[in-house]
């Protein structure tokens, strides 16, 4: 049996040129050295803690009925915590990129957030002028919160994927040194 490759190079062994870097040197000294990076990296696993017990709650509600009030405070916090990363990764995206949104290595990501920033938002709305009842609200959290696991999971690609440059470029300079 053929062994998988799981290298960089996939892309070249395919004919394709090898992904460029997602950040520039730079980029990545800017983004080593910034308290935004460390501030993205401790708000993110509270972010999807909030989320998660939240989604319990909102479950609990749509299943049994009861919680309301649990559920609703808990889409609350969980848009109030989005709202948080999102500033504070506008910020960490400046200080990295020079852009407050939409940086060539985050466009899609950026892009996609403004969807899940427009339906927790929409969800407020619906809870403050009373617009869905409440399993029609429980619902468009619901829909705000399939959005933000997408869109985490954009994340977490990218993540791996700078991991992988690192990976390359270290491996180029133990090469060089050789």
């Amino acid at each position: 049996m053929p062994s998988v490759r799981t290298s960089p190079d996939l892309r070249q062994a395919h004919g394709r040129a090898p992904r460029p870097p997602l950040y520039t040197p730079e980029q990545r000294v800017r983004r080593d050295t910034s308290k935004w990076t460390l501030v993205q990296g401790l708000l993110a696993p509270v972010q999807f803690l909030v989320f998660a017990v939240s989604l319990v709650l909102v479950l609990r509600y749509l299943v049994t009925g009861a919680g309301l009030e649990s559920a609703t405070i808990s889409v609350v916090v969980k848009t109030l915590t989005l709202y948080t990363i999102m500033i504070t990764g506008c910020i960490w995206e400046k200080v990295v990129f020079g852009k407050y949104l939409f940086a060539e290595a985050f466009f899609w990501e950026d892009v996609f957030s403004m969807l899940v920033l427009a339906l927790h938002t929409a969800y407020l709305w619906a809870v403050f002028t009373g617009a869905l009842d409440a399993r029609g609200q429980m619902l468009l959290a619901l829909a705000a919160y399939a959005t933000y696991l997408i869109n985490a999971g954009q994340f977490i690609w990218k993540l791996r994927l700078a991991r992988l440059d690192m990976a390359r470029a270290d491996a180029a300079l133990a090469g060089a040194a050789r």
